[in-house]
This record gives C-alpha cells, sequence and structure tokens, in this order.
C-alpha cells in the first residue's frame, strides 16, 4: 500500500526544496495553503489556506519526524479535521528525499503507514502525481499547471 515516486527536476536541491517550505511556492503549488510549523523534530505543522472552514482551513496537519534543509524531510500526515471527524486515528507518514543528480534533482516521496482501509488512500494516490507535476512545472518554468479546477 505505499505510494512511492520519483521525479527529477532541472533544477538544484535548494530551488525544488524552497518549493515545499517558502509561503509563496507552496500556495502556488498546495492550492493556496501555506505550510506553518518551526520544523523542529516533533514540532506540529499544518497546512493552512482557503477551504471549507474560510480562508485558515487546516487542509492537512502532523508531527514532523525529520527536517534535515535541502536533503529530507519526513513527517506524519493526517486529514484536517473539517476532512474526516475521525481525522487524528488517519495517520501515514511522508518522507520526501532531494538528491542531486547532475545538473538536476532527483525528487523521492514515500508516503508509508497506511491503516487499514484509509478513505483517502485512493484519492492520495492520485494527487501526489499531480502534485509533483506541479512542482517540476513550477520550479523549471515559474508557472502550475492548469489542471482545469
Amino acid at each position: 500500500m505505499d505510494l512511492k515516486y520519483v521525479i527529477y527536476v532541472g533544477a538544484k536541491p535548494e530551488d525544488v526544496w524552497n518549493i515545499f517550505v517558502k509561503p509563496e511556492a507552496t500556495k502556488a503549488i498546495f492550492f493556496g495553503s501555506t505550510l506553518e510549523s518551526t520544523f523542529e523534530v516533533g514540532a506540529r505543522y499544518e497546512y493552512v489556506g482557503p477551504g471549507s472552514e474560510g480562508d485558515e482551513t487546516v487542509h492537512v496537519y502532523g508531527e514532523v519526524l525529520a527536517f534535515e534543509p535541502y536533503r529530507l524531510m519526513s513527517f506524519t500526515e493526517h486529514p484536517g479535521p473539517s476532512y474526516r471527524d475521525n481525522h487524528e486515528e488517519l495517520e501515514t507518514r511522508v518522507t520526501l528525499t532531494l538528491e542531486t543528480v547532475g545538473g538536476s534533482t532527483k525528487v523521492t516521496l514515500i508516503n508509508d503507514q497506511w491503516p487499514e482501509n484509509h478513505p483517502s488512500y485512493e484519492n492520495t494516490k492520485e494527487s501526489w502525481p499531480m502534485i509533483l507535476s506541479n512542482i517540476k512545472s513550477y520550479v523549471e518554468t515559474g508557472k502550475t499547471l492548469d489542471f482545469g479546477w
């Protein structure tokens, strides 16, 4: 049930990393949401942005498990409270690694530790490739993809 994706981006790891942590980039890639956290291991993080609860809707939250700038980020992930009543029970893990490959960056994303019958599994399986494609496009061209939303 693990989800694993590998892409290559024509940019330095620092440029790819910034997509995940800089507010202007996360807004572009993650549907208007910013990532809020101190990024210390054990700290809480939240993707917050426009949604069913207004401009401060928590879409995803969890705990930072590892954070090594420009190389590794790992965290638990829960759907926001407005998505699932049992959001606290629905924990997975996301691990992102960046490696330099020539003049490019290899991005590996693993979303694992899925509880049995997680209601967001199928949707997540479809959304990660879209998000990663959007990241590649944004880093390389400065533009996001048009998914018709």
